[in-house]
């Protein structure tokens, strides 16, 4: 059997050569360490954390926890070594970087069906293969990509503004109006700010700590797209003249226009997320908690996602992405991890084995289902197709909105009975398809 090329010895590289390879189907895994390392990169391990060292939260109530209950129970290698060499963090799951990279890279190099090869890959490699070269894939094979992508489907910086979880959100304060009354005015919500409400906004931006970006993350920012604390920087009206300009928009409370309104926007279309439009961000994730919950109607404000400003390559993956997450028009080429757009170390790993299901499925000839919807997994995939999406396609970590709404229950039900149901549904369903998947497999 001809080996099938992974390029990219991350999570999710890993995550497909062991999975492939524990089938019995011959891996070439390609890394460009020790020869060359990415900016972010200081070890020449496989599988390489190279910020954080959790895996965020453990709890199954919470997405994340969700996910990686359903990836212990698919057999995920990464996983397995995140649970081995786990150390305290309360209610998170965090590992010993050091220990879990060397047992990642030493069940890679001790496989006799995967072959570690040590070379820089600059173009598409020919054959069945999957890239998973991460959010800082090299120039040269990000230019191969690009030209075969179109160079509007292949983004190079990353500015996202935070999301928020519909339901925490005071819809006592903040009200459905779009400018002018144009359309149906469903689609936006407004956060209204009086005038000292809006300077105390502006000195809080300015005083708020803040991310220093890397040297190789710095972008040439677009006028269109300022992070929040550039534009005060610029001057305090800054903002009241840009995302945050109150004309067209009447407060139903008071009957006057606001001296400054936030808008929201509906992330998805079942509304149970909304973006926080304009606010891209390099304010610390704890600092945006703080700064943006005293805004009016959000102090109770859950965060599906904050915001962030960062050199991040991904793929526009619903337009060139096919059903079967090979590239739409070669069925040879696949891409998994960050560079689809998904966020964060288990996301990355948890596409990882999407794609490898997928590659076997191709290689055994059969049709495999995709995971329901309702499951965790169904959700990261959901991402990927951009199915429910209604804004603009975005890195995303895995989020409650992502899952299909879930009907009936009490009609005063709480969020954490809601979420109870979401998980009793998403196990029961993980079980069912992968019952029959594995047969496939």
């Amino acid at each position: 059997m001809i080996p099938v090329n992974v390029v990219g010895g991350g999570l999710a590289g890993c995550e497909v050569a062991l999975q492939l390879a524990a089938r019995g189907v011959p891996v070439r895994l390609f890394e460009q360490k020790p020869l060359q390392r990415t900016p972010a990169q200081k070890s020449d391990a496989l599988a390489e954390l190279v910020c954080s060292n959790s895996f965020r939260s453990a709890n199954v109530q919470n997405a994340i926890g969700l996910l990686k209950w359903e990836m212990r129970r698919v057999g995920s290698r990464v996983m397995a070594a995140a649970d081995a060499h786990a150390v305290p963090a309360g209610d998170a799951l965090a590992v010993d970087r050091d220990a879990f990279a060397a047992q990642i890279t030493a069940e890679i190099e001790g496989h006799p069906s995967i072959e570690r090869v040590n070379s820089v890959v600059d173009e598409i490699p020919r054959g069945l293969s999957v890239i998973a070269t991460g959010p800082l894939t090299g120039a040269g094979l990000a230019q191969a990509i690009a030209a075969r992508a179109g160079r509007d489907s292949l983004y190079f910086y990353d500015a996202i503004a935070p999301i928020l979880d519909g339901e925490s959100v005071d819809w006592s304060v903040v009200w459905r109006q779009s400018r002018y009354d144009k359309g149906e005015g469903a689609d936006y919500a407004n956060i209204p700010m009086d005038r000292e409400q809006y300077f105390a906004f502006v000195e809080a931006v300015l005083g708020g700590e803040k991310l220093v970006p890397h040297a190789f993350e710095e972008p040439k920012y677009f006028e269109g797209c300022l992070p929040i604390e550039v534009m005060v920087e610029r001057g305090p009206l800054t903002l009241a003249h840009g995302p945050m300009k109150p004309v067209g928009l009447v407060d139903p409370r008071t009957g006057r226009r606001p001296f400054a309104v936030a808008q929201l926007r509906m992330e998805n279309r079942e509304g149970t997320a909304w973006n926080m439009v304009g606010f891209q961000t390099r304010l610390k994730y704890p600092e945006q908690k703080r700064i943006f919950s005293a805004m009016p109607g959000l102090g109770r404000a859950e965060f599906l996602r904050f915001g962030s400003v960062h050199r991040n390559t991904y793929l526009h993956a619903p337009s060139l992405l096919s059903e079967h997450l090979h590239w739409h028009d070669d069925p040879d080429l696949y891409f998994a991890g960050q560079i689809t757009g998904v966020e964060g170390y288990v996301e990355s790993t948890a596409c990882g084995l999407l794609v490898a299901w997928q590659v076997l499925a191709r290689l055994r000839g059969v049709e495999l289902p995709p995971p329901p919807p309702t499951t965790a997994f169904g959700a990261v995939r959901r991402h990927l197709r951009g199915d429910g999406l209604y804004g603009a396609y975005a890195p995303s970590n895995i989020n409650w909105s992502l899952f299909p709404a879930i009907e009936g229950g009490p009609r005063r039900e709480s969020k954490g009975d809601k979420r109870a149901r979401l998980v009793d549904r998403a196990q029961v369903d993980l079980a069912g398809w992968w019952d029959a998947a594995a047969r496939i497999l």
